[in-house]
C-alpha cells in the first residue's frame, strides 16, 4: 500500500461534518484523536519528558481557544497517564491546514472537515498562529479576567510584528524569536500553578528592575476548570550574546591547562589554598596568577557580583509573600531530609546497578561512595535548623554555567524554571541562597573535568597530574568568588548566616548537588560519573 493510499484511507476514517470551531465538541473526534493518533505523535517529540516510563493512555484535560478576529486555534492540555501510576500534563496548540505542501514533518493527523481535506498540525509551526499570539500579548488589557489571560509589561509598547522563527532545539520547551528582538517560550510540560520562570522573571524585571536577566515583556496564562493559574507562555527580550558561560569557561580552562606545558609549570610546586577560604585577587599568589591569568579571576568576580545582586533582589521583598525572606524551621528541615534521603537511596541503587560500567578512578570512588553510605546519609540527616541564623529566599534553583549568557564582559542569568526532577511546589520552596552558589561551584568543577576529558590527547601531563591541578584551580576559583559574593551580600544586609553556618550550608548543598548529578551520569554517560563522585569524596573527606 502506498503512502498516498494510506493517507487517503486515514482521511476517509477521519471525516467529520462539524466546523473546525466545533470539532472539539465532537466526542468521536476527541476519542479517535487521543487514542489512535496522539500517542505516536507525542512519543516522537523532543519536549516529551515521559520517554523512560510506559504510556498508558492520554486524556484531554482541558481545551481553550486562542483566537483573534475570527481566526481560531485550540490549545489542548493533555493528561498523559503512565502504567507506573502517575501522570504529566502537556500543552499542545493545534491548527487545521488544507495546504498539501505544509508542515510535512509535523502533521498530527490527516482529516477531512466538512469535506475539506487537510491536516491537524502543531500550531506553533504556523506563522499565522505565532503572529496572532504576538498581537494578543501586545494588545493585552490590564486585569484580563477571561479564561486565557494575556499580559504585557510597560516595556512592550508600540511594537509591530515583523518576523518569527524557531530558536533552535530545546528539550522541554519551544522558543520563538520575534523580530530578532524578543523570545516567546511556550512551556510544553505544564503544571497546575504559575511557572517559576514566569514568576521570577516578572518579579526580578518589573518589581526589582534587575538588569542582568532578560526583561519580562508579557505572558499567556490559562485559568483552568479548578481555577488554577497555568502558565502557557513567557515573552522576554532577547539578549544578544556571545554564547553561554559553560562554553566560555571551557575555552578559558583549555588555555589554563595548555599553560601548564607552555609555561613549564611544576604542578607540585604550586602554592595550596584552603577550601572555602575567601580570597581577594590580591591574595592569590603570583604563581597562580601567572598560570591562570588575571582575566579568569576578574570574570569570576563579575559572576559573583551578578549572583549576589540576583539574591539581593530576591531577598528584598516585604509585601509579596511568595518572595518575602523567611527563617529555617522544623517544616523545612523535615521536607529537606525526606527529599534528600529518598534521592540518596535512589542513587545508591543506581551505583550498585552500574558498577560493572565503571573502571579506574570512577570505580574506586564508587566503591568509596558505597562504603561511606552511612556517613553520607548521616550528613543529610544532621541538618539542625535550630543552629541556623540566616534567611531563606526564593532562589534560581537550577543555577549553573549553562543558564548564564556572556555579553561584553558581563553575565545575564536566565531560565528560572527550577530543577527538572522537582515538583512545582518543591521548586518554589524558599532555600538558602548558598544553594545556588553551590550549584555554580559544581558547574566550575564540571567544567574543569570536562576540559581534561575533552582534551585527553592535547595535554602532555598525566590525567592524575591534571586532576591535581584542576582541584587546586577549583579552590582558587571558589575562594575568589566567595570573597566578592559574601562582601556584596553583607553590604546589602541579606542574612546568609555566620561564617561556620555558611560553610555548613555550602558543603550540604554541594553534597546534595553532586548526589543529584550522579543519577544523570550513571544513566547517560558512566565515564563522567567520576566528576560527581570526586565532588562527593571532596566534601565527605574535608
Amino acid at each position: 500500500m502506498t503512502k498516498k493510499t494510506t493517507e487517503t484511507n486515514l482521511q476517509a476514517a477521519y471525516n467529520f461534518n462539524d466546523s473546525w470551531e466545533e470539532l472539539l465538541e465532537n466526542k468521536a473526534f476527541v476519542k479517535a484523536f487521543l487514542s489512535d493518533v496522539l500517542e505516536d505523535y507525542i512519543l516522537k517529540q523532543r519536549w516529551y519528558g515521559g520517554k523512560s516510563s510506559k504510556l498508558k493512555y492520554i486524556e484531554l484535560s482541558e481545551y481553550f481557544r486562542i483566537q483573534q478576529h475570527g481566526e481560531v486555534y485550540f490549545g489542548l492540555i493533555l493528561e498523559v497517564n503512565f502504567v507506573e501510576a502517575f501522570y504529566q500534563h502537556y500543552f499542545l496548540p493545534i491548527a487545521f491546514v488544507s495546504d498539501e505542501s505544509f508542515a510535512q514533518e509535523d502533521r498530527i493527523l490527516p482529516i477531512s472537515i466538512k469535506d475539506q481535506s487537510g491536516f491537524i498540525i502543531d500550531a506553533i509551526n504556523l506563522e499565522a498562529f505565532r503572529k496572532l499570539v504576538f498581537e494578543r500579548i501586545h494588545t493585552a488589557i490590564p486585569n484580563d479576567q477571561t479564561k486565557v489571560q494575556y499580559h504585557k509589561s510597560l516595556q512592550f509598547q508600540d511594537k509591530i510584528y515583523e518576523s518569527s522563527r524557531f530558536m533552535g532545539l530545546e528539550q522541554s520547551n519551544t522558543s520563538i524569536v520575534y523580530n530578532e528582538s524578543f523570545v516567546l517560550k511556550f512551556f510544553r510540560r505544564i503544571y497546575a500553578n504559575k511557572n517559576p520562570d514566569y514568576e521570577m522573571s516578572r518579579f526580578l524585571s518589573e518589581k526589582k528592575n534587575f538588569k542582568n536577566t532578560p526583561a519580562y515583556l508579557g505572558s499567556v496564562n490559562l485559568v483552568d476548570s479548578e481555577k488554577e493559574n497555568i502558565t502557557i507562555a513567557l515573552m522576554q527580550e532577547m539578549v544578544p550574546n556571545e554564547g553561554d558561560a559553560w562554553e566560555y569557561m571551557l575555552k578559558e580552562l583549555h588555555k589554563v591547562f595548555s599553560n601548564l606545558e607552555y609555561k613549564k609549570i611544576d604542578i607540585q610546586k604550586l602554592p595550596e589554598t584552603e577550601l572555602f577560604l575567601r580570597l581577594d585577587i590580591r591574595d592569590v599568589p603570583p604563581q597562580i596568577i601567572d598560570w591562570v591569568g588575571l582575566n579568569l579571576f576578574l570574570k569570576i568576580q563579575k559572576l559573583a557580583e551578578r549572583t549576589a545582586e540576583m539574591h539581593i533582589a530576591l531577598g528584598s521583598e516585604f509585601e509579596e509573600t511568595a518572595f518575602t525572606p523567611t527563617h529555617f524551621n522544623g517544616d523545612y528541615s523535615v521536607w529537606l531530609k525526606n527529599r534528600l534521603l529518598y534521592q540518596f537511596q535512589n542513587r545508591l541503587n543506581a551505583v550498585e546497578n552500574n558498577l560493572h560500567k565503571l573502571d579506574g578512578l570512577a570505580l574506586t570512588l564508587a566503591q568509596e561512595f558505597l562504603d561511606k553510605k552511612n556517613t553520607i546519609r548521616k550528613r543529610f540527616v544532621n541538618f539542625d535548623w535550630t543552629k541556623l541564623k540566616g534567611e531563606r529566599i526564593r532562589v534560581h534553583g537550577d543555577y549553573h554555567l549553562g543558564q548564564i549568557l556572556v555579553k561584553d564582559d558581563d553575565f545575564y542569568i536566565l531560565d528560572f524554571e527550577g530543577e527538572p526532577e522537582s515538583t512545582i511546589r518543591d521548586r518554589k520552596v524558599k532555600q538558602p541562597p548558598l544553594k545556588d552558589v553551590a550549584g555554580l561551584f559544581r558547574s566550575f568543577h564540571y567544567a574543569i573535568y570536562a576540559t581534561i576529558f575533552n582534551h585527553t590527547d592535547d595535554y602532555k601531563h598525566s590525567q592524575e597530574e591534571l586532576f591535581e591541578a584542576g582541584e587546586l584551580l577549583y579552590k582558587y576559583l571558589i575562594g575568589v568568588f566567595l570573597k566578592t559574593y559574601i562582601t556584596k551580600i553583607q553590604n546589602a544586609n541579606l542574612n546568609i548566616g555566620y561564617s561556620q553556618e555558611r560553610i555548613f550550608l555550602l558543603k550540604y548543598s554541594l553534597l546534595e548537588k553532586a548526589v543529584y548529578e550522579l543519577g544523570y551520569e550513571l544513566n547517560s554517560r558512566p565515564l563522567w560519573a567520576v566528576i560527581p563522585l570526586k565532588g562527593i569524596t571532596n566534601i565527605i573527606n574535608h
